[in-house]
């Protein structure tokens, strides 16, 4: 079967080109820039492929993360190897792009590699967990394949989320929250979390509704820990042996009249 013809819009048989036809003086010109485009569209599609892959690892290491029970020890042995596992994938993935992030590149593809605030977070969160203390710009670029740059928003907007990891673990580990005992001096995650909202609190402000969101969900976590270990240590000595807060009652009970 022959192709068939293809017509203009009154349903004319178009001429057809000669494959000899000259070109124009800009046709290399355009070939060139479409060219360009593809590979753009290209690189765009890897990454954002990977960027996906590497923020689902990095929240299923922070899910198992939550699921320790205490601070400043070393994790379980099966909670190393999750996370031992899902860190090489992400190398992998990352190295799989790093070609692609070089020269303005890294800049052309902000949005796409937001997962980097998300693996930014995750790292913060075991940091934290394993050693009680933030971790630092320079150990966080450390966790990372070399050619893949954290920069200042990766690092600052990562630790932000990691105010909502530690509220959510506080939650669950209560015993964590209370005030340091004068006779032991531990620190505990109330006061941990109170110092970084107040080192934050002393941030100049970037403009945008984004900075202005993640410093107000802060501010929200904070709030949540001190009126957790506000009913653990004040309203706990009125309740039965063993009664800790709901954090739903806590909220309806603020809001209530006296």
């Amino acid at each position: 079967m022959s192709a068939g013809s293809k017509r203009d819009r009154h349903g004319n048989t178009r001429a057809k080109t000669a494959p000899d036809a000259p070109r124009g003086r800009f046709h290399g010109m355009f070939e060139q820039f479409r060219d360009e485009l593809d590979e753009h569209h290209d690189r765009r599609e890897r990454i954002v492929k990977a960027s996906r892959d590497v923020t689902a690892h990095s929240k299923k290491i922070i899910f198992a993360l939550q699921r320790v029970k205490t601070l400043n020890q070393e994790f379980p042995p099966h909670t190393q190897r999750d996370m031992d596992t899902r860190m090489a994938e992400i190398t992998t993935l990352l190295q799989s792009i790093a070609p692609d992030l070089q020269s303005i590149n890294r800049h052309r593809y902000t949005w796409p590699l937001r997962c980097l605030e998300e693996l930014v977070e995750a790292l913060s969160f075991a940091h934290y967990l394993r050693r009680q203390t933030l971790i630092t710009p320079a150990e966080a670029q450390a966790a990372v394949p070399a050619g893949i740059v954290l920069t200042p928003h990766d690092y600052m907007y990562g630790v932000f989320d990691l105010f909502g990891e530690l509220m959510r673990f506080a939650t669950v580990q209560r015993g964590e929250v209370l005030p340091a005992n004068a006779e032991d001096g531990r620190r505990t995650i109330l006061r941990d979390i109170q110092a970084l909202g107040c080192a934050f609190e002393m941030l100049p402000e970037v403009p945008g509704q984004e900075f202005r969101g993640k410093m107000e969900v802060m501010r929200q976590s904070v709030r949540k820990v001190e009126n957790l270990g506000y009913g653990l240590v004040v309203r706990g000595s009125e309740r039965p042996s063993g009664w800790v807060p709901d954090m739903k009652d806590e909220a309806r009970e603020v809001v209530e009249p006296v």
